[in-house]
């Protein structure tokens, strides 16, 4: 049996989706790849040429995210679209249970957005490390 099929946290789908905002890094944050996210942040996707050829790269960068990251009952999509579109707000944090920062995230403008520049950078380690406590 495919592992990837067993351990699918990351979907193509919504990678694609994230794309769209990809001259922004959104889909290179969504996959792990935080340092190359900030430098597509940064230059608009490489002056859009990376965010082109990213196109092809998405589904190697899914298959790579499939195998690091832990499956459990916190969706990696879930926690993504919230805090690329709300996460300001903390929606992503309440989602995962972290209702202290969450409320301090919609008082505070997502702490003056340095908080959700953090969790754009470390939202898939939190996920896990969600996914693999034991109640």
């Amino acid at each position: 049996m495919n592992i990837q099929r067993l351990n699918n946290t990351h979907s193509v789908v919504m990678g694609y989706l994230l794309w769209i905002f990809g001259f922004l890094g959104a889909h290179r944050f969504y996959y792990g790849k935080p340092v190359t996210g900030t430098i597509w942040f940064f230059t608009l996707g490489l002056l859009f040429i990376g965010w082109i050829i990213d196109l092809v790269l998405i589904p190697g960068m899914d298959r790579e995210a499939d195998l690091r990251y832990q499956q459990g009952p916190v969706s990696y999509n879930i926690s993504w679209i919230l805090l690329t579109f709300l996460g300001v707000f903390g929606l992503h944090r309440m989602y995962m249970g972290k209702w202290i920062t969450g409320i301090i995230y919609l008082f505070t403008g997502g702490l003056f957005f340095v908080g959700v520049l953090y969790d754009f950078w470390t939202l898939n380690e939190q996920i896990t490390l969600k996914n693999s406590e034991r109640f």
